[in-house]
């Protein structure tokens, strides 16, 4: 089973919001999810990001592959980088 960190889009139209999960690869976009992981609303300037830091980097330990707009959303939070520095630092 091949774990992924996406977007989940809610709201209505013409009026996105977006639940950042933690999904099966092979369930629909909007269908079944894990665990959801944060939000991101981009309507508003700057767009407001919500993450749940501790269970995304416990995700990501156990493998799971973000999507390309995760992925940078996470960087510019910051945690791309604290896992990757958690992951090559010498032990």
């Amino acid at each position: 089973m091949s774990v992924k960190i996406r977007l989940k889009r809610m709201g209505s139209k013409k009026r996105p919001f977006y639940r950042i999960v933690v999904a099966d690869s092979r369930s629909p976009r909007d269908g079944r999810f894990i665990e959801t992981v944060g939000t991101y609303n981009p309507l508003i300037e700057p767009a407001e990001v919500k993450l749940e830091e501790e269970n995304i980097m416990q995700w990501l330990n156990n493998g799971a592959q973000p999507s390309d707009t995760v992925r940078n959303i996470l960087s510019n939070a910051g945690i791309m980088k604290k896992f990757h520095d958690e992951k090559f630092s010498k032990k």
